[in-house]
């Protein structure tokens, strides 16, 4: 009788780890720096082939928003410790009948999620394709309540998730008070 309780709890315990293996991703920790930056290229081409699935920008579409509040591609707000990331997700309602009104609010479908900057390529790559209506464009503003002595740290991270959303092929449509600037 021992013997099947302990043989039970040694399955659970294996299928437990078995479990957490699975939903962790059980990949081996990279040994060098370079392994490291290799296996983030890869995951990086990886993402950006994913990514192409969404059409190239409409230039005409997205150049005519003047203002963030009626933006309807993703677009980031860059903190000195991390990056809030705002989809407003498509309208699930194909009809034109009440769009934005009391039924059909569009605030109702915007989501806001705080990453580290490391966690972009990945939270952009989970976004999916109906909440990209002007195509491959991500508008990027830095946090206008941040004090000064963090405004350094917030341009390096302004800086890196410019040249990760280049390495994705994302175009970057940079708001500057209210001024946009094309990367």
């Amino acid at each position: 009788m021992r013997r099947v309780i302990l043989y039970s709890v040694r399955i659970s315990i294996l299928i437990s780890a078995l479990l957490l293996a699975t939903l962790t991703g059980c990949q081996s920790a990279p040994t060098t720096s370079a392994d490291a930056a290799l296996e983030q290229r890869r995951q990086t081409e990886t993402i950006r082939q994913e990514l192409e699935q969404i059409p190239p920008p409409s230039k005409t579409r997205y150049m005519a928003v003047k203002s963030l509040t009626i933006w309807q591609n993703p677009y980031l707000t860059i903190q000195g410790s991390m990056i809030t990331l705002h989809v407003t997700m498509a309208d699930a309602n194909t009809s034109s009948l009440g769009v934005g009104g009391i039924l059909r609010p569009v605030g109702a479908r915007h989501q806001d999620l705080n990453i580290r900057t490391s966690d972009l390529p990945v939270a952009l790559n989970a976004v999916p394709e109906s909440a990209w209506p002007y195509g491959r464009v991500v508008a990027l503003e830095e946090a206008h309540d941040a004090p000064a002595s963090a405004r350094p740290q917030l341009r390096r991270n302004m800086e890196a998730a410019i040249k990760t959303l280049g390495d994705l092929g994302i175009v970057v449509y940079e708001w500057q008070d209210n001024n946009p600037v094309i990367h």
